[in-house]
């Protein structure tokens, strides 16, 4: 559950990194990098801590890869509605699915 809980929070410091410049279109393109850079080291502050506890638990690279992926696409999903206030259609739901199909997949035989 550590890692679930440290993916997620970084994944919402990436998304904020990525994405949250989006709102201010007056910020020149230095200012937007500099400020995304200074959000992301939150980010790999707990991204690395979860992926090493994760793998020490027992998870592979490939599993904790698509549990990234997931929560990725969950948080941005919540982020895109919520701040940049756009429509989460049926092709993201779709898109999701499929991701969650391979999430599936990664843990198949997994005891």
């Amino acid at each position: 559950m550590t890692t679930i809980i440290l993916l997620t929070l970084s994944n919402i410091f990436m998304t904020m990194a990525w994405y949250g410049q989006l709102k201010f279109p007056n910020w020149t393109i230095p200012m937007a990098i500099i400020v995304g850079w200074g959000i992301a080291l939150f980010e790999y502050c707990l991204a690395v801590p979860a992926n090493r506890i994760g793998y020490a638990q027992g998870f592979t690279g490939g599993q904790l890869k698509i549990i990234q992926e997931l929560i990725t696409l969950i948080v941005f999903a919540i982020f895109a509605t919520v701040v940049l206030k756009e429509p989460i259609g049926w092709r993201y739901l779709g898109a999701v699915l499929c991701i969650a199909g391979a999430a599936m997949f990664m843990f198949v035989g997994r005891s």
